[in-house]
């Protein structure tokens, strides 16, 4: 019999879309099929699994945005656990920390990260917030924007601020509190959007969402301090028009990154050099669709499949493991509304 991989496809709700689908995965050939809506609920554009089988996501009622947690040990099933809402937008990012239990947020519009105590049955309490001041240069940048807040490779939070064009290290007790440690300041204007981290965890790989650049950051796991070591630009010199960058992936064998450009809307690749410290683009290829905000390797990383949100299309690349290249087997497989894309 054969087994399928299943995908999660979180979507914004402004159109056609009703909220998280789930579809297949060979990954014998790289082809999706069987798309189907799991879970209705309002733009869960972010979202992350347990490995206790809880979702955790995004969710929008009217003037109010937060958090919902549904069941999700069935397999294509769904069952609604609770909902954490309060007035304003929702989170931007969902992470889960399996070693202490805990659920972070990082909130765009409220340059806020939460942290959250999961319970036995799934449900959360809320244990600790941090709130972001400031700006930056650009229009986008008129207030704190936190986008992102995960763990680091050493098992401290790290939140990244496009507003103010700061990263903040914190480190995070059992309870679920954090310490913050240490302040890095991008350059004026880099709008930092997502960050990932080489496999050995001794370099750092941010995302400028407003430079479309890619910043090589030397990681300094005794105190948690970054240092810039080279920038790289995500999109041809030639391109003049709007770009926004994305969303960043590291492969499995630590030796390439993928980032995704929404405006050139296409996937660059780039090559890890120096043990981690440089790196050089090595293509940019097309995303069939408009506004690729997220994207995912398939866990053997042979694929890559991207969402299109402006265009409701997913689609599936090969990955060369040698080269890091990549190469189209399938494209305009519709999912309204794509965002983030998850494999369960």
């Amino acid at each position: 019999m054969e087994i399928m991989d299943k995908v999660l496809i979180g979507t914004y709700t402004m159109g056609a879309s009703k909220g998280i689908y789930e579809l297949d995965f060979d990954d014998e050939n790289g082809y999706i099929s069987n798309v189907r809506n799991i879970a209705q609920l309002g733009s869960p554009t972010y979202l992350a699994v347990s490995a206790a089988d809880k979702l955790y996501t995004v969710d929008r009622d009217g003037d109010h945005g937060g958090l919902a947690v549904y069941d999700f040990s069935k397999d294509g099933e769904t069952e609604f656990i609770a909902s954490y809402m309060e007035g304003g937008s929702s989170p931007a990012y969902v992470a889960v920390d399996e070693q202490r239990q805990l659920v972070y947020t990082a909130n765009y519009h409220k340059g806020t990260v939460k942290v959250f105590a999961i319970h036995d049955d799934g449900t959360l309490t809320l244990t600790d917030s941090f709130k972001s001041s400031g700006q930056g240069p650009r229009p986008e940048q008129d207030k704190s924007h936190i986008h992102f807040a995960n763990l680091t490779p050493d098992n401290r939070l790290v939140a990244v601020d496009l507003g103010t064009d700061k990263v903040f290290t914190f480190d995070v007790s059992a309870e679920g509190k954090l310490t913050q440690v240490a302040e890095y300041n991008a350059e004026s204007g880099f709008g930092p959007r997502h960050i990932r981290f080489s496999k050995d965890g001794q370099y750092a790989y941010l995302l400028g969402e407003l430079s479309s650049k890619l910043a090589v950051l030397k990681y300094n796991q005794h105190d948690g301090t970054f240092k810039l070591l080279q920038e790289i630009s995500t999109i041809p010199t030639d391109w003049h028009k709007h770009n926004g960058a994305a969303a960043i992936y590291v492969s499995d064998d630590g030796h390439f990154i993928y980032t995704s450009n929404r405006g050139h809307n296409s996937i660059a690749v780039f090559e890890i050099k120096d043990g981690g410290a440089k790196v050089e683009r090595i293509q940019l290829i097309s995303s069939e669709g408009d506004f690729p905000r997220d994207f995912a390797l398939s866990p053997s990383n042979r694929y890559l499949i991207v969402a299109n949100q402006n265009t409701d299309n997913l689609s599936v690349y090969e990955r060369s493991s040698k080269t890091g290249k990549l190469t189209l087997i399938q494209k305009n497989f519709v999912v309204p509304e794509g965002v983030r894309v998850v494999f369960k």
